[in-house]
């Protein structure tokens, strides 16, 4: 069987672009292929720790892994849950890999670039994270690995590293797939991304200090629905679909379709012509307060004890997966 291999980092709440933009898409394609491969969901709470060291990690980790399943991820035979720290074979293999991996490679990391730019100096796992992603797929023969396209940089490393190891030492690593083919695998041709609410310009980001570019999935619906009443628009006074011209007034479009799970065409065609901007903001106000209120209704279901018992089973067999794919990568190298 081959391997689907995803994650999320747990450093804070999900904004609704996170959700809607990652998390479903992920949930949607891990129960379409749960019958036929093996599906490994990890929360990288290593990688949550290059900016921060948060007292809240723990905590979040678990409302990380309860978000999965309150969007619906369907748990079988086939689905692992576990947390990136409590597999060693990560670190361990990470070190091995950053033997083969050259500083030319990691020092082009567009990420490294941007977290690195300005400042006098930063942490070394800042440089070094991709190596340690390249780990998390590689333990696991990970074929496809549905992330966003500010990671495909660091999943043609990690092709690069399994072809550069297999060379040297033979068929140790399954190569992940080609970025064309992890975009084609995950749908995201015609993917939709949600926009910050008063600059639609960026994308909605949970980082962004203004409260009302955002809506998080902890937001009261009736805040939710405040902060799209005061989305910024334009000036044009009709209402169409075009992200360069009316980027605001397309991203309340987008929110429809993507929240009430309608083509956005058929969104388009209900709106198109329409002057009022108002009532366009009271329908997506009204629909994302009602799949805040379902969402967090089911949030609340999911236990603790859910969650660690999922973590207990799971744990268990990517230490058992990762931990034999190690041990070929230690006898390479005539550790063992």
């Amino acid at each position: 069987m081959r391997t689907i291999l995803t994650g999320i980092r747990s450093n804070s709440v999900l904004t609704l672009g996170n959700y809607l933009g990652a998390l479903l898409p992920m949930v949607r394609l891990a129960n379409q292929h749960s019958a036929d491969s093996r599906v490994n969901i990890f929360v990288p709470d290593l990688h949550s720790i290059i900016s921060e060291v948060d007292g809240n990690l723990r905590d979040n980790t678990l409302r990380t892994l309860k978000y999965w399943l309150a969007a619906g991820l369907e748990v079988n035979e086939n689905v692992h849950i576990y947390r990136q720290s409590y597999v060693p074979a990560h670190s361990e293999l990470c070190w091995i890999l950053n033997c083969v991996a050259t500083m030319g490679e990691t020092s082009r990391m567009i990420q490294y670039k941007e977290k690195s730019k300005g400042q006098e100096s930063c942490n070394v796992g800042i440089f070094d994270y991709p190596i340690l992603m390249a780990a998390d797929i590689l333990l696991y023969d990970a074929e496809f690995i549905p992330l966003g396209e500010d990671q495909f940089q660091h999943i043609e490393l990690a092709r690069d590293l399994a072809m550069r190891f297999n060379k040297r030492f033979g068929e140790i690593f399954v190569v992940p797939a080609k970025t064309a083919d992890q975009v084609k695998f995950m749908g995201m041709e015609n993917a939709l991304r949600i926009r910050d609410l008063t600059n639609p310009e960026k994308k909605m980001s949970k980082s962004t200090a203004a409260e009302n570019s955002k809506i998080m999935l902890d937001d009261e619906p009736a805040q939710a629905a405040k902060k799209i009443m005061g989305a910024t628009t334009d000036s044009e006074g009709v209402i169409r679909f075009d992200m360069v011209k009316q980027p605001g007034v397309s991203n309340l479009l987008t929110i429809e379709a993507m929240v009430t799970n309608t083509p956005l065409q058929d969104v388009i065609s209900t709106w198109a012509g329409e002057t009022r901007y108002g009532e366009l903001k009271k329908k997506v106000a009204s629909s994302v307060s009602q799949m805040l209120e379902l969402f967090q209704a089911r949030l609340n279901e999911v236990t603790d004890e859910q969650v660690l018992a999922l973590l207990d089973e799971g744990e268990r067999y990517a230490n058992e997966v990762a931990n034999k794919k190690l041990f070929e990568a230690q006898k390479a190298f005539n550790l063992r």
